[in-house]
């Protein structure tokens, strides 16, 4: 029989939370470096790290704040580890310079945020999806950055262990984003061997070290990064910087390292982005939501049907780049959009975006009370009937 907190070596059947689910996906994903500080409600992913990575020959250290738990974060990814950090809001908004200089230097990493209520300190206890354009915007400049919106206890497994494989391929920060009552819900779910979960590790240079440079794109446009202690020579800045690294304002250099490191996700949807649409096909009004607000969307779809509203459900699994093609595919024959969320309109401001002339309506909350099935289906009735 399996130890209770070690990667399977079997399939086995396990009663976890949400939060216990990322840890163990982190490490079955590779990681060997957390950096954190205790924060409700993501706190128990770095207890349970704090006992999971020695036993795998990993290292957990308490940082004294956010700060420091992402530049830690930053310093074990450039020595070639794989790593990750879990916050909540507050400590979310302190990662954010941080979290801009690993996009810009190219460094691949994980951050776990588990959305409670704010602004401020808020209402650690209760649920939020307020976080969703601070995940996309939350540091200054443009980059790039990928961010995932799990919605169950198997999802949050399964989207931390793809959100490594995400960081590791194209060299970038990516956020899994979820909120607290799917952080602290138990659920049973059937974890993989490990045997079985594919290891996806970063590209590194090789070829004469005189000729390398650390931010020339291959083929993918993706840079090779350099292993430490192989002899590759390497200058890491946030300045704007040329392919040797080293810092530049020349206007031609900037826009052609800058353009790529903005496309370099463009080019590669197919591959990141993930959603769920369930009965669109001959919806009329499509839900859009995302963590306990598409579960809940979920029987609110099905009331909708028992009572004849053709209703389909839309739920972005990549959150960020936004899924724009699967949402107008799923919407194309929808008269109305609903979008359910814990928040003040923030996922119904992209799907306005996305679907332009579409009839576009949000049902917002932000009191820390999630929202019931039966207001969604209420709302999609009214909806409905105008």
């Amino acid at each position: 029989m399996n130890a209770p907190d070690r990667p399977a070596t079997r399939t086995s059947l396990r009663l976890l939370s949400g939060n216990h689910a990322c840890a163990l996906g982190a490490v079955a994903a590779g990681c060997r470096f957390f950096a954190g500080y205790p924060i409700t409600p993501s706190s128990e992913v770095a207890e349970r790290l704090s006992r999971l990575l020695p036993e795998v020959g990993g290292v957990f250290v308490q940082m004294e704040d956010e700060l420091a738990s992402m530049a830690a974060v930053i310093g074990a990814s450039m020595g070639g580890v794989k790593a990750l950090t879990a916050t909540s809001g507050p400590g979310f908004s302190l990662k954010q310079e941080n979290l801009g200089y690993a996009a810009g230097a190219e460094i691949p990493c994980v951050i776990v945020n588990v959305m409670r209520g704010g602004p401020s300190t808020g209402m650690p206890t209760r649920p939020s999806q307020a976080d969703l354009m601070q995940a996309r915007w939350g540091s200054h400049g443009d980059y790039p950055i990928i961010a995932l919106a799990p919605a169950s206890v198997r999802e949050i497994h399964e989207q931390t262990i793809r959100a490594f494989a995400l960081a590791e391929t194209y060299r970038t920060p990516v956020v899994v984003l979820y909120d607290q009552v799917i952080a602290q819900l138990s659920e049973t779910l059937e974890l993989p061997r490990a045997s079985d979960i594919p290891q996806v590790e970063r590209r590194w240079a090789s070829g004469p070290r005189e000729h390398y440079r650390p931010y020339a794109p291959g083929d993918d446009g993706i840079p090779p990064m350099a292993r430490p202690g192989s002899g590759y020579r390497v200058h890491t800045t946030g300045l704007h910087h040329s392919e040797s690294g080293f810092p530049t304002q020349d206007p031609a250099t900037v826009d052609r390292n800058l353009g790529r490191l903005l496309a370099k996700l463009e080019r590669n949807r197919e591959a990141i982005d993930a959603w769920q649409a369930l009965w669109c096909e001959d919806a009329e009004l499509l839900v859009v939501a995302i963590g306990i607000s598409a579960r809940a969307s979920l029987q609110a779809v099905r009331l909708a049907r028992a009572r004849g509203v053709r209703a389909g459900l839309f739920r972005p699994i990549t959150l960020w780049p936004f899924p724009e093609q699967a949402l107008r595919a799923a919407a194309a024959g929808a008269k109305a959009v609903l979008v359910p969320e814990l928040n003040d309109g923030q996922m119904r401001l992209e799907v306005e975006r996305v679907l332009r002339a579409a009839r576009v309506q949000g049902l917002h909350r932000s009191n820390g009370e999630p929202i019931a099935p039966a207001e969604i289906a209420a709302r999609a009735e009214e909806m409905m009937k105008r």
